[in-house]
């Protein structure tokens, strides 16, 4: 197949262009490098040495003979660019990770909300609209997140997948029957922008009949996959800053330079969790058996196991000897949860899940021992919040000036 990926610089992204052109698909890479350049904005780079994007594709070249192109332009801004690339490659499947991808980044400050807004929310209504106007049949696998349904939306209630089934007490006191998009919960601006790429995929299906499957991933782990892991100079990222940093990792590579996990608030919140190698071999099995013509909108929950935040905390503890700090909660969200999620599709499709264990939580622990030389400390904490209360709150306790709410990157 011919498969187009938007963001096929990124962390999820390199990966899965890697294991897809492994699998013999023909790729093409479209990526404007904004994470590289949100590393120069924060100050704060991958922990793994990240090479040029065009070292990683020779190098790829030269292990596996296999090519991948790449076409460096703006999803959400170039459309024309965009749209000729589309019509000229034409591409069986196009794989869009071509969005901001940090909860917390999203919420610095309201130059950074407005930016993921528009970033995010242009990008999946080009890509739409790329396709319509080119006229071609294009599958679109899109990555979306766990975080559109909320944590704990009721309790005891099993998460579906993207749909859920209601009865509307019709004119005639008949009950009517539907399934629909489940009620959305957004927990940060990033989160809403997901929940809005919904309703663009709902749409455009219906409207123009474009085939979608949007993948609901939760947090992702590890940072090496089979791939990957051939040769340095395709490594993989490994972010440990408190905006791009994922959990788990982040507790990994606090451990192995000695300092405490950061467990924001009572750390009982409930989160769903897939390894990175997982991650690419869903996104392999989505654009392989893509939905069938006519088919509505298709949505997988991409995750394979849920954990408490303390839980995980306490589990690198018993491995590492390391500390637990509690902090104070820069998020808005409830104090504890439970989650319970459906994701019986993939299963089926033939995933075999990876799940934690200490030989695979080693992998990435030794990773981050050997790097451990290029950690920033000062890059640790999340410093950005949920509302302008908790911002000058921690401002003001921690004896700093207050900083603007809109302060856009230099």
């Amino acid at each position: 197949m011919r498969v187009l990926i938007l963001g096929g610089d990124g962390f999820c992204g390199w990966p899965t262009s890697l294991h897809l052109s492994q699998r013999g698909h023909e790729t093409l890479i479209v990526d404007n490098f904004a994470r590289r350049n949100a590393d120069t904005e924060l100050e704060a780079s991958s922990l793994t040495p990240i090479a040029p994007l065009g070292v990683r594709l020779s190098a790829w070249r030269e292990l596996t003979g296999n090519e991948i192109g790449f076409e460096r332009l703006n999803v959400a801004q170039d459309y024309h660019q965009l749209r000729d690339v589309i019509g000229s490659w034409r591409p069986d499947a196009v794989v869009h990770f071509a969005e901001q991808r940090a909860a917390p980044y999203s919420m610095k400050s309201s130059w950074h909300k407005r930016y993921t807004v528009d970033n995010n929310v242009n990008a999946t209504h080009s890509l739409l609209a790329a396709i319509v106007e080119a006229e071609i049949d294009s599958h679109v696998v899109h990555l979306g997140t766990m975080g559109v349904y909320g944590y704990g939306p009721a309790p005891g209630l099993k998460i579906p997948e993207g749909y859920l089934g209601v009865k509307i007490e019709g004119a005639d006191g008949e009950d009517i029957e539907q399934e629909i998009l489940f009620p959305a919960n957004p927990g940060s601006v990033y989160h809403m922008t997901k929940t809005l790429d919904q309703l663009l995929f709902a749409y455009y299906n219906k409207n123009d009949d474009v085939s979608v499957t949007d993948l609901h991933q939760g947090i992702v782990w590890g940072t090496q996959t089979e791939d990957t892991r051939q040769d340095e100079r395709l490594i993989n990222r490994f972010d440990y800053d408190g905006d791009y940093g994922t959990v788990l990792n982040r507790f990994l590579m606090q451990a192995a330079i000695g300092y405490p996990l950061t467990v924001h608030g009572t750390g009982r919140q409930t989160r769903a969790f897939i390894h990175i190698q997982d991650s690419v071999r869903c996104i392999q099995l989505a654009v392989e058996n893509p939905p069938a013509k006519g088919e509505r909108v298709r949505i997988f929950n991409q995750m394979t196991e849920t954990h408490r935040l303390i839980d995980l905390a306490e589990l690198v503890s018993r491995l590492t000897g390391a500390d637990i700090d509690f902090m104070d909660n820069p998020r808005n969200e409830a104090a504890e949860n439970d989650l319970y999620v459906e994701n019986r599709q993939l299963l089926d499709l033939g995933l075999v899940p990876i799940t934690l264990e200490a030989g695979l939580l080693n992998e990435v622990t030794e990773i981050a021992e050997k790097y451990a030389h290029r950690c920033d400390p000062e890059k640790i904490p999340c410093r950005s919040y949920w509302r302008n209360d908790l911002r000058r709150r921690a401002q003001e306790s921690a004896g700093a000036p207050l900083v603007a709410a809109d302060r856009v990157p230099s």
